[in-house]
């Protein structure tokens, strides 16, 4: 990626525009998982240290374009970067005309993006108002870098100078070494509900893996394509042949999918449903599946053991009822201890890797969803692609 890196610019009395990730869940006016603010404060405190006139903003929830509520407010994102600096930190409410001034070294919060009209559809205007606050534009919000909005692309295109942010930085070198260069053999574990809404990650990925392991919902499709009866499990009926086709493409050039032996079923969708194992074969009519059982979560477990690189994007069962979080656990705990080179990604993953505790033990962790999902895919992200024309 040849792009400009914020590491490598003087930015000593610049006006420094960061754009980052900070939508974090928030409940009762307080941040309640602050993984994207701690991943972002590489870039802030760079900035800050350099003796930047630094503004940071993002976007948080779904507001309506010119709509400001408290509910959709920065402020307590402003709050939590205050405590973690030490020092109080203005949120500014109406910024996009400027009329507000920072210090060197001071840090200032800019109101929720999305509040602001063009943003989204990427207006000119908007853009060019935006870019005329800064000196330089740094890019931090690997996020949203699949969107091409205002605040991720059009201030990039009128900016002075428009960089990548540490964040944006690792994350794009962390999935370069993962798709383009892997260590093989290379596993990739795609979770989640449907099939539909990860179908061409599947096809992508169904072309550059050795074993393609597919868990949770999207598993059940692959199980009635090899023929078993799965119950009431969810699953799409119309995509059932073309995972049959995946299962034969890989197969083709000695790639697999591997398909549950056995599993773990209940009656219904309940924290206190009661966890019953089956042979894969022998589910019966009334019965979901919601977990994989003890023989399919081993096998998966010796696949990442052997592998060299692997990409974990899903859970393979309802983990929060621990009663059907054995599969999932047992692969976060293989992707822990393999010496494979291991990327995860999404939030789900995110919220298994904290439940398991084993967030130093992945070798790198994207804190991005639906723009990780489309690198994966080999999809051109068009803030990134902005940065690198920026870069000629």
């Amino acid at each position: 990626m040849s792009v400009i890196k914020l590491v490598d610019l003087d930015l000593k009395g610049k006006r420094v525009f960061i754009r980052s990730d900070l939508n974090v869940p928030v409940k009762d006016g307080k941040v309640t998982s602050d993984a994207r603010i701690a991943a972002s404060m590489a870039t802030i405190n760079f900035c800050l240290k350099a003796g930047g006139k630094v503004m940071v903003t993002s976007h948080l929830g779904r507001p309506e374009e010119g709509e400001w509520s408290e509910e959709n407010s920065l402020k307590p994102v402003a709050d939590d970067i205050a405590a973690r600096l030490k020092k109080p930190v203005r949120l500014i409410k109406d910024w996009v005309d400027g009329g507000f001034e920072v210090a060197e070294g001071e840090l200032v919060v800019l109101e929720n993006c999305r509040i602001n009209k063009g943003e989204k559809k990427n207006l000119e205007e908007t853009a060019r108002k935006y870019a005329s606050l800064c000196d330089v534009f740094v890019m931090d919000a690997f996020g949203t870098a699949h969107r091409a909005q205002a605040s991720t692309y059009g201030i990039a295109q009128y900016a002075p100078i428009a960089c990548a942010g540490i964040l944006l930085t690792e994350e794009l070198d962390a999935l370069t070494k993962a798709l383009h260069e892997p260590a093989r053999p290379m596993v990739a574990i795609v979770g989640g509900s449907k099939v539909s809404t990860k179908l061409t990650v599947l096809e992508s990925l169904s072309e550059k893996v050795d074993q393609l392991v597919v868990g949770g919902g999207i598993a059940n499709t692959f199980l009635k394509a090899t023929g078993k009866n799965i119950g009431k499990s969810l699953c799409e009926d119309d995509l059932v042949p073309t995972a049959k086709l995946l299962i034969d493409k890989m197969s083709k050039r000695n790639a697999s999918i591997p398909i549950a032996v056995d599993v773990v079923v209940g009656k219904k969708f309940d924290a206190n449903e009661p966890a019953i194992l089956k042979d894969a074969g022998s589910v019966a009519d009334d019965e979901m599946i919601f977990d994989i059982g003890p023989k399919s979560a081993q096998a998966l477990a010796d696949i990442i053991m052997n592998a060299g690189t692997v990409v974990w994007n899903g859970p393979v069962g309802v983990f929060e009822f621990d009663q059907f979080g054995a599969g999932t656990e047992k692969i976060a705990r293989a992707i822990a201890d393999t010496n494979a080179f291991t990327l995860a990604g999404g939030g789900d993953t995110i919220a298994a890797i904290q439940k398991y505790n084993i967030y130093d033990k992945v070798s790198y962790i994207s804190t991005a969803g639906g723009a990780f999902l489309e690198f994966l895919e080999g999809k051109k992200l068009p803030a990134v692609e902005i940065l690198e024309q920026r870069a000629k």
